[in-house]
């Protein structure tokens, strides 16, 4: 064990018997239980509203989160000397959702459903706000037009700046077609009716932060974990995240996707609107524009193999999408 972590760790009523580094974290074996030792960055503001998030839905009776526990002294942010600031905590023993595996996928669609059941409710202090569908998408939009200029403009190109520009104009036509579905939909009606209800989202609900516990042949939901980018926005953002991101792991395959909607569906039924919604965000071309992004705001002097695959593979699986978006949304571009 550090110096640095036994000196955060003895602010707390813990018995630890060992501590070992994970994903950007230390994972602690207490005498108590498992827990968490993690560097936090947010506002104290910010974190007051997730302690309260997380106590809501311990009314809720939805327990099975990673809920800080407090200090010595009955706060929820401790320091080190130089000033650093770190929490603690509640963990599990439990593996990550095995996007591999159908079984674990659809009980993590199902448990999103559970989790949006409990999720609304008036909260004050430092809550975000999503940002409007029209703003995002022409955000977007002007960046993807931004680096289109600057490759344009740049000299030698590589492999990375001929690919982009060879696919620009087929890519941004699925930008035009989500822009101009959203113009004729019900996208206003639903974003204003989930504000009025209080409507709050995980923020980034995806396989890593998602616990299961295997018994036998059966595995099951153990935890919900990182809930930091929650917000007050329409509810199936969470399900369109979650979708895109297994979809893009398996090559939007038609009957997984739709088995997903289903087990989400089967807990919490999806409306109308909701569905027109999922079309809307699914239409976007998000892999792309987020991988120019990530071109554009780094060095450019050398561009990763990564960085070219992740290109490759967004325009690669275009084909795939689309054939997705027909059999499933019943959507032609």
């Amino acid at each position: 064990m550090q110096d640095y972590e036994q000196s955060i760790l003895e602010q707390y009523n813990l018995e630890v018997n060992s501590t070992r580094k994970t994903r950007g974290a230390i994972l602690c074996d207490a005498k108590q239980g498992v827990f968490l030792l993690k560097e936090v960055q947010m506002s104290e503001s910010r974190l007051s509203a997730l302690c309260k998030l997380y106590e809501h839905l311990k009314e809720q009776g939805y327990d099975h989160v990673d809920s800080i526990i407090l200090n010595k002294e009955d706060e929820y942010i401790s320091r080190t000397e130089d000033g650093s600031r770190y929490i603690v905590k509640r963990w599990f023993s439990g593996r990550e959702c095995d996007v591999r595996r159908t079984a674990d996928i659809l009980e993590a669609a199902g448990n999103l459903a559970k989790l949006h059941g409990v999720m609304r409710r008036e909260m004050s202090g430092d809550v975000a706000v999503a940002e409007p569908l029209r703003q995002l998408y022409l955000r977007h939009d002007r960046e993807l037009k931004k680096v289109r200029k600057f490759i344009r403009d740049q000299t030698p190109k590589g492999e990375f700046e001929y690919a982009f520009l060879k696919c620009f104009d087929q890519m941004y036509q699925w930008a035009d077609a989500a822009k101009a579905m959203l113009e004729t939909s019900g996208y206003e009606a639903l974003y204003e009716k989930s504000m009025e209800e209080y409507c709050v989202t995980h923020g980034e609900y995806n396989y890593h932060n998602v616990l299961m516990q295997t018994e036998g042949m059966h595995s099951q939901i153990e935890a919900t974990t990182n809930f930091d980018k929650f917000k007050r926005d329409i509810q199936v953002e969470d399900l369109y995240y979650f979708l895109r991101k297994v979809m893009e792991k398996h090559g939007w395959k038609e009957r997984l996707g739709d088995n997903m909607l289903n087990a989400y569906s089967a807990i919490r039924p999806l409306t109308g609107a909701e569905i027109e919604y999922m079309k809307l965000r699914l239409v976007y071309p998000e892999k792309f524009w987020k991988t120019a992004s990530a071109y554009y705001h780094t060095n450019k002097a050398w561009i990763s193999s990564k960085s070219i695959e992740k290109l490759k593979l967004s325009i690669r699986q275009t084909g795939e999408k689309k054939r997705f978006l027909e059999t499933v949304f019943d959507f032609r571009l």
